[in-house]
């Protein structure tokens, strides 16, 4: 569904990405490991418009070109981002932030639907839609982002550290609830540092390393990989 080749990206003089390329399949869910500083957070800003890649980049969802639009219209054609530090508007309460969501023209039509679904993975911004999200916990606000992102009706959710500060208990809550947006359909592509839980939700697994990709694989054989384990899991044997 998303294909993506010779992917390069500068920030000043420094090569932040180096020929670059991933596919993402309809339903899957794929994650990209890598060390921090690896381009991880740069791949998906690149992808969702809002940096500028090198000349040269081919990048089609569902076999339209989509390199080179803005933001909005990259949200437009169906890939939604959640941005690393979650990105909610503090002072607008859940049910202003899902709206808000739901802005782009392909997200009107089932608007009702998708919060029913969001309110489902996520009881507790049903019970708390008019709280502003500045007062919440950074769990629910990340609840909260996912929601967002969601209300756009997407066919591709990018995500970037969504566990990053949060509590083990509620890792594991987002998870399932990650896991239950994979089984309806809708594709995932997932930059994670909790490498066991990412590689438990995801088909397949691309490794990063200062901009450039050094592996790939399913997840499963990525898990059973001895340097893998080495350097993401933090195994010996």
């Amino acid at each position: 569904m998303l294909s993506l080749d010779g992917l390069s990206l500068r920030y000043g003089k420094h090569l932040a990405l180096d020929g670059v390329s991933i596919r993402v399949d309809r339903g899957e869910t794929v994650v990209i490991l890598g060390a921090n500083g690896a381009g991880k957070s740069s791949l998906l800003k690149a992808i969702a418009g809002l940096v500028k890649p090198d000349p040269g980049l081919t990048l089609h969802l569902d076999g339209r070109p989509i390199a080179g639009l803005a933001a909005h219209k990259v949200l437009e054609a169906g890939i939604a981002l959640v941005p690393e530090g979650r990105g909610v508007f503090a002072d607008l309460t859940v049910e202003e932030n899902l709206r808000l969501g739901a802005y782009a023209r392909r997200a009107r039509a089932g608007e009702t639907r998708q919060r029913a679904f969001i309110f489902e993975l996520f009881p507790k911004l049903a019970e708390r839609r008019a709280q502003l999200v500045g007062t919440m916990s950074g769990g629910e606000q990340q609840m909260v982002a996912i929601g967002r992102a969601l209300m756009s009706n997407p066919d591709l959710l990018m995500l970037d550290e969504p566990s990053l500060g949060l509590a083990p208990v509620v890792v594991g809550e987002l998870f399932e609830a990650l896991g239950r947006v994979r089984d309806a359909g809708v594709s995932v592509l997932l930059v994670e540092q909790n490498v066991s839980l990412s590689l438990a939700l995801a088909s397949r697994g691309y490794l990063m390393e200062v901009g450039r990709l050094v592996g790939e694989g399913a997840a499963a054989d990525l898990r059973a990989d001895p340097a893998v384990q080495r350097a993401f899991l933090g195994l010996t044997h």
